[in-house]
């Protein structure tokens, strides 16, 4: 992988804003990051070298002054929203944020469920969850006309409504499980309780995308578009920046169109706004720290393809508006690229045509690819990661797990676990090489080879059940497939 982001770079730069936005106020800074804190695997894929825990990293550089809030809307735990990129529900990644963050040695403070409702009962139960562990839980209501009818939200009636979240550093890092949770209501609210209470506060965003200092159409913000499609966020100049300063600089359509509101809002709570654009609340130094354009932007065009292409299986499933996969294609447009742009497609498809079976193609770190398909032993992702594991030990085309060792285990699913398949999934075909590494050299140098799939390209030309789905996630592997299924069962998980 050719990299194309300095990362030491950016650690020093960014910390070094953040420091340099907390002494411009003076007290209090409540920092709402967005994007991931942890696994922001969007950030790594478009832009090599970028660590998709780059974040905290810089965080815990300044531990001793920051203090975490996490955010959480009573909607999405009522509606069991989905992290899509780990499969995982937003209550869910709230406590594995909490742990996550506390083993890296940052205080996590407390936790708001925002838009909470008596009458929501996922959202009582959770509360009661986080304070059996001993978790502060604040709450956050509904509040009418927002976030456009300001002399109601600053008032007693909005935000003064809102229980007021004891925070005790000078930087409060607000950050949530995904869009949407409730982050900047959740500062503002806090800003404006400070100003009841006489305490000096400020507000300030962290958004890694869309990259203000990069052009409109370069293809990093085009593929925050991507990833955004069913947020409907659309890049467009800041035109507030252009009118304050004569300078272009990129933002998304959201802080763009509720500008005057905030900016309201800070002259209602703070008596004089800090800001003339939603650019200038930005902290973000990410576009300083590109150091191959051609390699950031390959990339982005790649991760495009890979959205398109999970949006049609999504569809497919059933699982969203086949409206996104229109907007995708726009968006794919712009670039004039095609889903035969992703190279491990095209191959997975002509393996599939030579064998008459379903496939799944690999490529390696060193450009390499590698193909499997399905058996009656394997299914085809399983087959192309011991494929992979093979070439990259340099080994013989053996077979590295014998067949009478799998039988046992096809028996076991079918005989004793009612699965309707026999062949073994990707996490099931894992186990049984890790055994035979007990006893094979050439399978234990094969599963010392696995760490070297992570950010991996992998493709398989049929919808992959959710167990091989969730092994290629934990192993790092950005896959795509078509969007059919193996089989013309009804039930398939």
């Amino acid at each position: 992988m050719v990299l194309g982001f300095d990362n030491d770079k950016y650690l020093k730069l960014q910390s070094q804003k953040i420091a340099e936005r907390v002494s411009e106020f003076g007290g209090k800074l409540y920092l709402e990051f967005g994007g991931k804190l942890f696994d922001d695997h969007h950030a790594s894929r478009v832009l090599p070298g970028f660590l998709p825990d780059s974040k905290i990293v810089m965080l815990s550089t300044m531990r001793e002054q920051v203090e975490i809030i996490i955010v959480i809307s009573a909607v999405d735990i009522a509606q069991n929203r989905l992290r899509a990129d780990m499969g995982i529900t937003y209550d869910e990644d709230v406590l594995r944020l909490y742990d996550l963050l506390a083993d890296r040695g940052l205080y996590v403070g407390s936790i708001v469920i925002s838009q909470f409702s008596e009458q929501n009962n996922s959202a009582v139960k959770f509360q009661r969850r986080l304070e059996s562990h001993g978790i502060k839980v604040y709450r956050h209501y509904h509040i009418d006309g927002y976030p456009s009818n300001v002399s109601h939200i600053v008032s007693a009636k909005g935000f003064g409504k809102n229980e007021y979240v004891e925070t005790s550093r000078n930087i409060v890092v607000v950050t949530a499980p995904g869009p949407g949770s409730g982050k900047m209501s959740a500062c503002l609210s806090q800003m404006y309780h400070d100003a009841t209470r006489g305490i000096r506060s400020g507000y300030a965003k962290y958004e890694t995308f869309p990259i203000w200092n990069l052009p409109l159409n370069h293809p990093v913000n085009i593929a925050y578009e991507a990833a955004t499609a069913d947020l409907n966020d659309v890049n467009m100049i800041d035109p507030w920046h252009m009118q304050a300063y004569g300078l272009s600089s990129v933002n998304y359509n959201r802080d763009v169109e509720v500008f005057p509101v905030l900016n309201a809002i800070f002259t209602k709570v703070l008596g004089t706004s800090p800001y003339k654009s939603p650019t200038d609340m930005g902290v973000n130094m990410v576009g300083y720290c590109i150091s191959n354009d051609d390699a950031c932007r390959e990339a982005s065009r790649q991760e495009i393809v890979r959205r398109y292409l999970s949006a049609k299986v999504s569809a497919r499933k059933g699982q969203s508006s086949a409206s996104i996969v229109d907007k995708l294609q726009i968006i794919m447009s712009k670039l004039d690229l095609d889903e035969t742009d992703r190279k491990v497609l095209v191959e997975a498809r002509k393996y599939q045509q030579q064998s008459g079976c379903h496939s799944a193609a690999i490529e390696l770190p060193d450009g390499r690819i590698v193909c499997g398909k399905k058996s009656a032993l394997l299914s085809p992702s399983a087959a192309a990661l011991l494929n992979a594991v093979k070439a990259l030990a340099n080994l013989p085309n053996v077979n590295l797990i014998a067949p009478t060792a799998l039988e046992p285990i096809q028996k076991l699913k079918t005989v004793s676990f009612g699965d309707i398949t026999a062949e073994l999934r990707s996490d099931e075909a894992l186990m049984a090489l890790t055994v035979s590494a007990s006893v094979n050299p050439m399978a234990a140098l094969a599963v010392e080879q696995l760490v070297k799939l992570r950010g991996c390209q992998m493709h398989l030309t049929a919808i992959p059940p959710h167990a091989d789905a969730k092994t290629l996630r934990k192993l790092g592997v950005n896959m795509t497939s078509d969007d059919v299924y193996s089989c013309n069962q009804v039930y398939f998980n």
